[in-house]
């Protein structure tokens, strides 16, 4: 029921970590869009595991295949269905989860709701369902860059206490992937980057925030009331996983400010209405208002730890638990490309809902 996700532009995800492999299936992809694997991979070699030193060291290639949807190298308008291969797959390290139940992820709350699991690797919970995310997001990206002008760039701004400095309005994919943490202060990178080393070799794990921002998006995109672009955007990103929180704009820093000095004055400038500050986020009564849309998503610390914690088993009996496996001592790096991916196919969609509807 929850696996699809979008109106005009509808993705559904399928696959489980340790199963054959994970894919997406699009629908609402306008024709004629030029669309192979190319367009896709780049994106998927920024999420996939293995990457660096400080992310998970399972080995995918997570090459893309392209099953359906094009011809000749253009969308027709019909179902695209993407499929990544699972090839480096170790369910017998999770052996002992097929009895208890890790700390802080869904292996109780699916057994409470379906009476059954998979517990290799975490099935269908895994971050690996976000490959199908990530492909459609490319596509969504490809859409809104050549026929709207958008363009999604996401960040790293802080792993726990360490914190960065970035110009929002200036920075670019290059700064973003000149290092492993992806955050485009250098200083901060790499105290982040020490850190997120040095909770791996603990056996333990850290959080941080991403930060996204959307340029060039116009004035007009959104619904009124249930559909806000703003409410679109928190329930996307709130359903990546180990998300835990979504701010837009000034978001909780708000509350510190007055009416009029968080209030976003409007003056003409070069024949368009613009805002003298940005507190919106660029966006006000749940529509784009033109300017800048940015926004930030906070992260847990990655609920798998190589350390032996209290539990409960199938039996419901008290245990104890040691991880094992392979996981990120943070989920941060790797999920920057996911962020971009769930704003890009909330864009896309409410840009075809614009077109659609007001022309």
């Amino acid at each position: 029921m929850g696996n699809s996700f979008g109106r005009l532009f509808r993705i559904t995800t399928w696959g489980e970590s340790h199963g054959g492999g994970v894919g997406v299936v699009i629908d609402g992809c306008p024709p004629r869009l030029p669309l192979t694997e190319a367009d896709i991979q780049p994106d998927l070699d920024r999420r996939r595991p293995g990457q660096s030193s400080i992310v998970t060291p399972r080995q995918e290639a997570d090459q893309v295949q392209i099953l359906s949807g094009t011809f000749e190298g253009k969308t027709l308008g019909t179902p695209i269905s993407m499929w990544v291969k699972n090839e480096d797959a170790r369910p017998e390290a999770y052996s002992e989860m097929a009895t208890k139940f890790r700390p802080s992820h869904a292996d109780y709350t699916y057994q409470a709701k379906f009476g059954v699991r998979n517990w290799q690797g975490g099935g269908r919970t895994s971050a690996r369902e976000t490959v199908g995310r990530v492909a459609a997001g490319a596509v969504a990206k490809k859409i809104l860059r050549e026929q709207f002008g958008v363009v999604i760039l996401a960040y790293v701004t802080q792993v726990q206490r360490v914190a960065a400095r970035i110009d929002r309005e200036a920075v670019t994919f290059k700064q973003i992937e000149s290092n492993i943490v992806r955050c485009p202060d250098e200083n901060a990178a790499r105290k982040m980057i020490r850190l997120i080393e040095r909770m791996r070799r603990a056996g333990d794990s850290v959080g941080g925030l991403i930060e996204c921002v959307a340029r060039g998006v116009p004035p007009g995109w959104g619904e009124p009331v249930f559909d806000r672009l703003e409410a679109d955007l928190g329930k996307a990103m709130l359903s990546l996983p180990a998300s835990k929180g979504f701010e837009i704009g000034s978001g909780f820093g708000g509350i510190l400010l007055t009416g009029l000095a968080h209030n976003d004055a409007f003056r003409m400038k070069a024949g368009r209405v613009r805002t003298v500050t940005n507190n919106s986020g660029g966006i006000q009564g749940g529509i784009s208002n033109g300017e800048t849309i940015y926004f930030r998503v906070a992260f847990k610390p990655v609920a798998t730890v190589m350390r032996e914690q209290q539990t409960v088993d199938i039996r419901l009996k008290n245990t104890t638990l040691q991880g094992r496996g392979r996981h990120d001592p943070c989920v941060l790096p790797r999920a920057v490309p996911m962020v971009e991916a769930m704003a890009a196919l909330v864009l896309v969609d409410h840009a075809l809902r614009q077109r659609g509807q007001c022309g």
